[in-house]
This record gives C-alpha cells, sequence and structure tokens, in this order.
C-alpha cells in the first residue's frame, strides 16, 4: 500500500513538474531561445516581459500565436520578429501558455 501510494505521488510531481520543462525544451527545440531568454532581453524580449505585457489580455494566447508563426515588428522595438515555419499552430499555442506563465 505504501509502495503505490509513493509511486503515485512521484508520479503526480512528474505530470505536474514536467510541462514547463517540457515547453522550454520545445522553445529551444525550436529555437525561440536563440533570440530570448526567460529572464532577460536578448534580440527579443524576456518571456517574464511578455508575460507581465499581456497578463489580463484574454486575447494573448491567439495574438501571440499568430505571431510566433508569421513573425511581427513593432511592438517590442524596430527589431522584427521573423516568422517561424518550423512551429504548428499547437506547439505555438503550447509554448504561449508556457510564456505567458513565465512572470
Amino acid at each position: 500500500m505504501k509502495i503505490a501510494l509513493i509511486a503515485s505521488a512521484t508520479l503526480l510531481t512528474a505530470a505536474f513538474a514536467t510541462p514547463a520543462l517540457a515547453n522550454q525544451e520545445l522553445a529551444q527545440k525550436k529555437n525561440c531561445m536563440a533570440c530570448h531568454a526567460v529572464d532577460k532581453k536578448l534580440v527579443g524580449p524576456a518571456y517574464k516581459d511578455v508575460a507581465a505585457k499581456y497578463a489580463g489580455d484574454k486575447d494573448a494566447v491567439k495574438k501571440l500565436s499568430e505571431k510566433v508563426i508569421k513573425g511581427g515588428s513593432g511592438v517590442w522595438g524596430p527589431v522584427p520578429m521573423p516568422a517561424n515555419t518550423q512551429v504548428s499552430p499547437a506547439e505555438a499555442e503550447t509554448l504561449v501558455k508556457w510564456i505567458l506563465t513565465t512572470k
């Protein structure tokens, strides 16, 4: 009984801890981390700054997911964000949801 309880607790902990790590790994795999970091500005804004700017915006996931795929400019300065054609719509949504948690 104790072993089953410990195993269940371990699985629950892994299930809740894995998505954040997995999403950062996805960001690295899709080359997002070449221009962005979680806590500091590189070429593009820090993810924590993006999360702060879009906190409370109910359309943030949709808007930012489109921007990940299509690119954009003018929101964070003169350097444009290029389109990322390697990212599917589902992956873009996963990435944006993770970014919005990096406050």
